[in-house]
């Protein structure tokens, strides 16, 4: 398993991270975990997928702590070791990781653009995560996190999502309308090879996915290089919309 990132200006840095072992994850954003010292917590799980193929109880787990009184839990999960890869479960990280790999010129085919916005609305009642603008060149990025790795595959989504369907829709009908569209799945693991859309778990997503490609909507797959004290964008992965 590969633990040392490479240098990277775009790389995000962990708080300090405290060592527990998982209990189980419950409620969607809620996971008990014992602490090395034998302290048993519960903290927020900033997750609200179904986390499949990286919550299992027994597995070796990092927190972040912080003192802010408005926080109701002290703890946030960060992080777990599946054993192949650590893995980073906060879905706050990817769209912050690529806005700024972006704006650092480390993604090939998404550079050149005057200016990035994110979290701008368009379509039907959605928000992109990033906008690229250069005069009227406008390229809409969807960045969706991805932690389900079956067999070196990364598979999206790890569960049935109305919303990622309505994301496709919606970045369809910006490529009619001439803008760029791109569907950019950061993968969140270190033990994946290719990327590939998860039929047995949500086959209209997936059948949605290779029409849009179809309809001109590109796709980007990276993962990253993790370890205990940052996470940064590695490699672009192969992708195989094969049925």
């Amino acid at each position: 398993m590969r633990v040392n990132c490479p240098p990277s200006n775009a790389a995000i840095s962990w708080p300090k991270l405290i060592k527990g072992t998982l209990v189980k994850r419950y409620k969607r954003f809620l996971a008990d975990v014992v602490l090395d010292g034998g302290q048993r917590v519960t903290a927020h799980c900033p997750n609200s997928g179904s986390m499949k193929g990286c919550s299992e109880p027994g597995r070796t787990v990092y927190l972040s702590a912080h003192n802010s009184p408005k926080r109701k839990l002290p703890y946030t999960w960060e992080i777990i070791d599946m054993g192949t890869s650590l893995v980073g479960v906060n879905t706050l990280v990817p769209n912050r990781l690529v806005r700024d790999a972006i704006a650092a010129g480390l993604i090939r085919g998404l550079g050149g653009y005057e200016d990035i916005k994110t979290e701008i609305r368009y379509g039907t009642n959605s928000r992109v995560d990033v906008l690229l603008r250069s005069g009227n060149r406008l390229c809409y990025v969807e960045v969706k996190n991805c932690t389900l790795v079956e067999n070196g595959v990364a598979l999206f989504p790890d569960a049935v999502t109305t919303r990622g369907l309505k994301h496709l829709v919606d970045l369809q009908e910006e490529v009619r309308r001439g803008h760029r569209a791109v569907m950019f799945y950061l993968i969140q693991r270190m033990d994946a090879e290719i990327f590939a859309p998860a039929d047995r778990i949500d086959p209209a997503y997936a059948e949605e996915l290779r029409k849009a490609v179809k309809n001109g909507v590109e796709i980007l797959a990276y993962d990253v290089c993790i370890d205990l004290k940052k996470i940064c964008l590695n490699r672009q992965l192969q992708v195989d919309l094969k049925s």
